[in-house]
């Protein structure tokens, strides 16, 4: 049985290792859930233990148990379609949190915690109060990522987080060091499930739209904290394991978005309180451009640049994207793609995007790169980005995208935006660039507008 459980473990880590390879990604995908599967098929034999009443019922329901949750996921994953993973993603991270918080909830009523078990008892507060924080956390993460209206955040709901944080780690403190109980532990345990999925959502309604792949990474990082706990609390090798993979990986992602958007986690995880900025009070001027003129301009561009937001995802652009990009270049010109690190509604969000198209991954540079030389592509093709190519983030102190380093699409020669219409970004910040002079609007579906200059390129 250790057997199955090491070769688990050691898939697990192949498989996060070869995830970090686009080339070999969708191996690391397949090795990751294979090594899953063992440990699940581990977990169920382990189940059988007749000496004490566990007998072949156990693992029939354990077994019934995986069959259903992997017919329900996969189900899931085959029917959402690629718009609605960032809110697949949170909901799942939800779950485990949700999870968590039950398990914690049957252990600690089930199995009286006594005054010489605080460590246990320790645990269990924990995985508690971190599973509460992440399933009411991802909640509201995927109400905001659905679109759907969310109470406005005000600074109470800051100073009220703050107490409820505070208010926890008091009484973890005081159930740890007190000589003796000043509560029962099933109470203290209830309050502080009550109390986490409070402040979970309270925590993090201020967090702004153009901040959600930071939350996510940072969710699943405290869902990862939780499978650490349960790993320790249940002497579980495997769960410890994987719980220590997903929260490394999630705090690594979350401090380099963090660090892509030039802010601290503190300054993302304290909120923004919107503030009026000076774009917000312009009159935009803007020049729009017909599908014919768009292609005649690629047509006799040799250095085109594509950068894609999450417009390219609700249009299912990408593909059609893919096809353009082969005619220019067999037009004679070099085509590239730069990518935002936090485009989208997730990390990798346009990478993803971008792989299932089978744009192959050299013709992706980075953003650092592509803003050094800039001045040097003949068009930019900005489709259905919005915040990560907005000036107001360099030139608008009010903005609240303000100090975000962005894609420079406005040094290039000459900038063509796709756009359903004038609605502002997940910010709901203003988009300066649209004011330049080197800046036209192509208004229209993404990837009817691609099919139109496609079908005008084959004319050329």
């Amino acid at each position: 049985m250790e057997l199955l459980f090491l070769i688990a473990t050691i898939g697990l880590i192949l498989g996060l290792k070869f995830m970090g390879d686009p080339a070999r990604a969708v191996l690391g995908n397949a090795v990751a859930a294979i090594s899953v599967v063992i440990a699940l098929i581990g977990v169920a034999i382990t189940s059988y233990a007749p000496e004490k009443g566990a007998g072949m019922f156990n693992i029939i329901l354990v077994v019934c148990l995986l069959a259903a949750g992997g017919i329900i996921g996969r189900t899931l994953a085959m029917r959402v379609p690629m718009t609605g993973m960032p809110q697949l993603v949170a909901m799942l991270n939800g779950f485990g949190g949700l999870a968590a918080v039950v398990i914690a909830l049957i252990e600690g009523i089930a199995h009286p915690i006594g005054d010489d078990m605080r460590t246990t008892g320790g645990l269990l507060l924990l995985s508690a109060v971190f599973g509460g924080v992440a399933f009411t956390g991802s909640l509201v993460a995927h109400s905001k990522l659905e679109g759907k209206k969310l109470p406005k955040a005000k600074p109470v709901h800051i100073l009220a987080a703050r107490v409820l944080l505070w208010g926890m780690v008091a009484l973890f403190v005081a159930y740890m060091v007190a000589p003796v109980p000043f509560m029962s532990f099933t109470t203290l345990l209830i309050l502080m499930a009550v109390l986490s999925l409070i402040y979970g959502a309270l925590f993090t309604l201020p967090i702004g739209g153009a901040d959600m792949p930071v939350l996510i990474c940072f969710l699943v990082a405290l869902h990862g904290i939780v499978a650490i706990l349960a790993g320790l609390f249940f002497e579980d090798t495997v769960m410890l394991i994987g719980g220590v993979l997903v929260s490394a990986t999630g705090v690594l992602l979350t401090l380099a978005m963090s660090k892509a958007m030039n802010r601290t986690l503190g300054s993302v995880l304290k909120g923004v309180i919107k503030r009026d900025s000076v774009g917000a009070e312009r009159e935009q001027d803007i020049r729009p451009i017909s599908s014919p003129e768009t292609a005649s301009l690629l047509a006799f561009s040799k250095q085109v640049a594509i950068i894609p937001g999450y417009g390219m995802a609700v249009s299912q652009a990408q593909g059609v994207c893919q096809e353009m990009q082969v005619m220019l270049e067999r037009m004679g010109a070099t085509v590239h793609y730069i990518i935002h690190p936090v485009a989208g509604r997730m990390p990798g969000h346009m990478n993803v995007l971008l792989a299932e198209a089978n744009v192959d991954y050299d013709k992706i540079i980075a953003m650092e790169d592509a803003n050094d030389v800039m001045d040097r592509y003949d068009a930019v093709l900005v489709i259905g980005a919005n915040d990560v190519v907005n000036p107001a983030a360099e030139t608008d102190p009010g903005s609240s995208i303000h100090g975000m380093p962005i894609i420079k699409a406005y040094a290039a020669k000459q900038v063509i935006v796709l756009k359903r219409g004038m609605a502002t970004g997940y910010s709901g910040e203003v988009n300066l660039l649209f004011d330049r002079a080197n800046c036209r609007l192509l208004f229209g579906d993404a990837r009817s507008s691609l099919r139109a200059i496609i079908d005008e390129l084959k004319r050329i």
